[in-house]
């Protein structure tokens, strides 16, 4: 039996954007711009979906994946669809999207407030040093999400701020002798840069504090006019007391945040959990005209302030770390109710802390690698397939070991696809057949399926890497054995699962637009690693070989060890030896003996 192809019924990713931070010499994984579709099931918002078709005197049904209505290649919608993009979201139970809800402490099924849109707000950085890894894992977490509510066919508002105007900033300023707007607006940039590294797509909004001071004291009146919050000498404290549902989010008791909360110290609170929306100037420290004298915002206004100037008092998904849920969140719940009763967010979502030694990883710790740092020794793709490694909102412990897996699980999948990518250059694609062997449809069903499944589960992305391995095995089988060389279909079966791999690396922010680019920094990367030239893995490659050849086997074994200790592994084949990186001998072992 062959199963019959009909080129795409997969529904493609939009293109990602480009931005103009970074100057075209540098190294940064380039962003894609490809049409991607899949051999088989569409992950539309209502569910896997077949379509059948008879053939012949049989009456055989045989699975089609033509779908003139798939997006197009520019991420406009396909003739039969423009009427009709969000009509299905939502129908069946098989597509269900369930997130996880911190305000409830269950999963829920995701149903937007309006229909095919969805408004999502995550907690941007403090702009006043480099961001770390744990600022990493946040955003790279929220674009998987951002990602896969567009796959699904929502139009998504993400809003994602910078706070430039806070008293680190103000210190960190002072401490360098610069002017702290100007300080924070160069983190902000070197921020930017980050996520372009880490292939996270721009928000559709980055608002920041210092533009925005109108809506912050509109609604710091607002609150005061509703007899939530007073003025003492210029300075403005929202009050607790007010708001009897303080606490709904962390589950915290109000007396419990009584007893030591780090909040500041001043005897004129009514209470000594109330809070600052607005403090007066102090000698020295930027400030802004109020109607309590001038001054700047407390950190906890400006997001309830810039949510619901760009996406009102009702929203669906406001997000950030967990290290948020108390007190920001917190205050900012009680915040924007106090301003508008019928405030309302329908999801609240936290990822989980990025750990040294089971330590939450903080600038505030002291115990954190900048972003930077990492990016310098590790490809940007392998620390994103690091972070994503885990489901979102259990705990990571950074470590050399696992990075190291995740660059060696990097090169493999880009090596394979690029050894793909090659055979089928060689051949037209108006030539192949619109059929591919059940074997490898199914292997794309069973891919497809679980993939689908782990991300309607609560974006569960360890599942979703694990389920490549299949098809990537599959392709290498095609490529490189002697069976699979021989296989019926050959070239139709690559190229189909070479369309379903990039179609779930797009999801998950992985796919870059040059196999060989990522492939060569990889290499790169490793050689910096194993404090090695490539001219000198070359010279110990001659030593090896002319060991070999006088029959000097120790020696050609020492040699090899020797590169393996560094991560550098050498491969032979009857072309010669080629060398590429691997997890270093000692960390190899090491995990051995933890297992």
């Amino acid at each position: 039996m062959i199963i019959t192809l009909f080129k795409c019924s997969y529904k493609p990713f939009l293109p990602l954007r480009k931005t103009s931070l970074l100057s075209p010499s540098q190294w940064p994984i380039p962003l894609h711009r490809h049409k991607i579709s899949t051999a088989t099931t569409q992950y539309a918002a209502n569910g896997p979906r077949v379509r059948f078709r008879s053939f012949g005197s049989t009456g055989q049904s045989q699975p089609s994946i033509n779908d003139k209505s798939s997006k197009t290649a520019d991420g406009g919608e396909g003739e039969s669809n423009k009427n009709n993009s969000n009509s299905n979201i939502n129908k069946s139970s098989s597509s269900e999207l369930w997130l996880y809800n911190t305000m409830s402490k269950q999963k829920e099924f995701f149903r937007p407030k309006v229909a095919g849109k969805v408004g999502m707000y995550v907690c941007g950085v403090t702009a006043y040093d480099l961001s770390h890894i744990g600022h990493a894992r946040v955003y790279v977490c929220f674009d998987v999400l951002y990602r896969y509510l567009r796959h699904l066919g929502y139009e998504v508002n993400y809003i994602r701020n910078f706070t430039d105007v806070d008293d680190k900033i103000i210190a960190r300023a002072r401490e360098l002798g610069e002017d702290p707007i100007s300080l924070s607006r160069r983190y902000c940039e070197e921020f930017r840069q980050d996520m372009v590294y880490l292939n996270c797509l721009s928000p559709s909004v980055e608002p920041r504090v210092s533009d925005h001071m109108p809506q912050i004291i509109d609604m710091i009146k607002q609150i005061l006019d509703n007899g939530c919050a007073y003025n003492i000498d210029g300075d403005v404290y929202f009050s607790v007391d007010k708001f009897s549902d303080y606490g709904q989010l962390s589950g915290r008791k109000l007396e419990d945040n009584r007893a030591g909360e780090r909040v500041a110290v001043d005897s004129r609170k009514k209470n000594p959990a109330d809070f600052a929306l607005w403090k007066s100037a102090k000698e020295g420290e930027p400030f802004w005209e109020s109607p309590w004298g001038p001054g700047r915002p407390g950190w906890h206004i400006e997001c309830s302030a810039m949510s619901a100037a760009y996406l009102g008092y009702f929203f669906d998904i406001h997000g950030g770390g967990m290290d948020l849920i108390f007190p920001h969140h917190e205050n900012e719940i009680a915040q924007s109710c106090a301003a508008c009763k019928k405030s309302n967010v329908s999801y609240w979502m936290h990822n989980g802390f990025v750990t040294i030694d089971s330590e939450k990883m903080s600038k505030s710790l002291g115990n954190f690698f900048t972003i930077r740092q990492v990016i310098d020794l590790y490809h940007p793709l392998a620390l994103r397939l690091f972070l994503i490694g885990t489901h979102y909102r259990s705990p990571i412990n950074y470590s050399d070991v696992l990075l190291e897996n995740a660059s060696d699980r990097v090169f493999y999948i880009y090596q394979t696809l690029h050894d793909c990518e090659e055979v089928l250059s060689h051949h037209n694609e108006e030539d192949r057949k619109d059929s591919i062997p059940p074997a490898v449809f199914s292997c794309i069903s069973k891919f497809n399926e679980e993939v689908l499944l782990s991300m309607l589960d609560d974006l569960h992305t360890p599942v979703s890497v694990s389920a490549l391995s299949e098809p990537l095995k599959t392709i290498n089988d095609l490529l490189n054995t002697r069976q699979g060389k021989k296989q019926e279909l050959r070239i139709e079966s690559l190229a189909a699962l070479e369309k379903a791999i990039k179609n779930v690396l797009s999801i998950l922010g992985l796919m870059p637009t040059s196999y060989s680019e990522v492939l060569q920094q990889l290499m790169e990367k490793a050689l910096k690693r194993a404090k090695l030239t490539e001219d000198q893995v070359l010279q110990k490659i001659e030593e090896r070989t002319s060991a070999r050849m006088s029959k000097e086997y120790e020696k050609s074994d020492s040699i090899r060890k020797e590169l393996a200790a560094v991560g550098i592994a050498l491969m032979d084949s009857p072309d010669g030896t080629s060398w590429r990186p691997a997890v270093p001998l000692s960390m190899q072992e090491q995990q051995i003996s933890a297992a």
